[in-house]
């Protein structure tokens, strides 16, 4: 699962957001600094799930083809038609090419940063990245805007994420999974479930005792904020503990044979198997992340063979499975990696990185599927008109089926007013 990119920079570098337990964050510390938001009474999608394709998938060979371009750029892939009439995807995603009614492309998303760590910056916030200060991603954003019930974590990231809580503070960071689930195994994860043959009578027990300690010292923590705060985050890790329906929601064994099937046996169908029950049991928002998209060599192969085939079925039955439990209406789902890649085959039969063009997947909620906007240039270079949209336009629109103003200013440390999203606007085409 872990992979380094050609530009040196290890998949360990964005673990840091997200690594509870890993990096020295516990469940309770990760409670203990989490607080309440506000809520957006009108929003259609309650919950939203963030598909990140580490390393940057090529536009060209997946949703965006050019059979008519020359051979030096098209590729060895050639387009199959789907249930929407005209829209046509790469031949090696025939299960999503059954469900684009669910979904809508986007063509000619483009930004100019060609490093990973600045182009996964800018598309897991949609703010582009400064030096001076580190802007939260979109599952830190919803789990303060829409903090969840007390028994389960708000935000959950499976395995990690590349998302940070930036200027918000790690209290609104992802609890990670740090692992992915095997089919028709009880799945555990570090803080939620207890090891060492560690009761949850036992916990109990220990509980009682520490309530009587508060009680003998409870007049010298009345007087320290910093220890009631403590208590009171303990509590709640206590109750995610020792929760059945926290534990439950974990565990994809207990998804029944006929909705596991779709989902395939590999770690990514697993996840995204994972993801829809966490959504279904009330966590508001899960990262689900899918690295290998970097193809700098043997792209062809290494996407027909592998990335391709698991991202069809994995999305696919994520997407059908969400509709078939009528959590689509309310579940907000993006799809997106860090920039597209090079029209023109390099000489390794790969491609390289290319930020001018590439593609976002956006579902559920208020989004109409079934539908392109953009385009790209008959190679596949640039947005065919003229700007195209910015990773600001897709946040702020991702926001907004979450119910979200983008627009809303937050503070740092310093006090200091700054937008969710600084820049872009609402894709209008995208909803109705």
């Amino acid at each position: 699962m872990f992979h380094q990119y050609c530009d040196g920079v290890r998949r360990r570098d964005f673990l840091k957001a997200g690594a509870i337990g890993g990096a020295g964050i516990t469940l309770g510390d990760y409670l203990r600094c989490a607080e309440a938001g506000e809520v957006a009474p009108a929003a259609k999608a309650k919950a939203g799930i963030l598909i990140y394709l580490n390393g940057g998938p090529s536009h060209l060979d997946t949703f965006d083809l050019k059979p008519e371009a020359p051979d030096t750029h098209r590729g060895e892939f050639k387009p199959i038609k789907t249930n929407t009439p005209g829209v046509e995807i790469s031949e090696h995603l025939p299960k999503l090419a059954q469900c684009t009614d669910k979904f809508a492309i986007l063509r000619g998303v483009n930004h100019a940063l060609a490093a990973h760590q600045f182009g996964r910056a800018y598309l897991t916030t949609g703010n582009a990245p400064l030096a001076s200060l580190t802007f939260p991603g979109y599952g830190s954003v919803l789990s303060k805007e829409r903090p969840g019930e007390r028994d389960l974590p708000a935000y959950v990231a499976v395995p990690n994420t590349p998302e940070e809580s930036g200027y918000l503070g790690v209290q609104y960071t992802a609890l990670s999974t740090g692992s992915t689930p095997r089919p028709g195994q009880p799945f555990t994860v570090r803080g939620i479930n207890l090891s060492g043959g560690v009761s949850i009578d036992q916990v109990s027990k220990r509980r009682k005792l520490l309530n009587r300690l508060d009680k003998a010292f409870g007049e010298y923590e009345k007087q320290d904020d910093l220890l009631v705060g403590l208590d009171r985050f303990s509590s709640q890790a206590y109750d995610i503990i020792s929760s059945s329906r926290s534990r439950k929601a974990f565990d994809v064994s207990q998804e029944s044979a006929e909705t596991a099937k779709p989902f395939g046996e590999h770690a990514f169908g697993q996840s995204c198997l994972l993801a829809s029950r966490l959504i279904e049991s009330g966590v508001r928002f899960v990262t689900v992340s899918m690295g290998g998209w970097d193809t700098h060599r043997d792209n062809f192969n290494s996407l027909k063979d592998t990335r391709l085939p698991q991202l069809d079925q994995g999305v696919s039955a994520l997407l059908n499975t969400l509709s078939s439990k009528g959590l689509l209406d309310s579940t907000s789902v993006m799809m997106t990696g860090e920039f597209g890649r090079t029209p023109k085959i390099n000489q390794n039969a790969g491609r390289d990185h290319w930020p001018r063009a590439m593609f976002v997947l956006m579902a559920g909620g208020g989004i109409r599927g079934g539908q392109v906007l953009g385009a790209s240039t008959d190679k596949g270079e640039t947005p065919a008109d003229g700007d195209g949209y910015s990773p600001d336009d897709v946040a702020a629109s991702f926001y907004h089926n979450l119910g979200i103003d983008h627009t809303k200013e937050y503070h740092e440390a310093t006090g200091r007013p700054i937008m969710i999203v600084r820049h872009g606007e609402v894709i209008p085409e995208l909803f109705g």
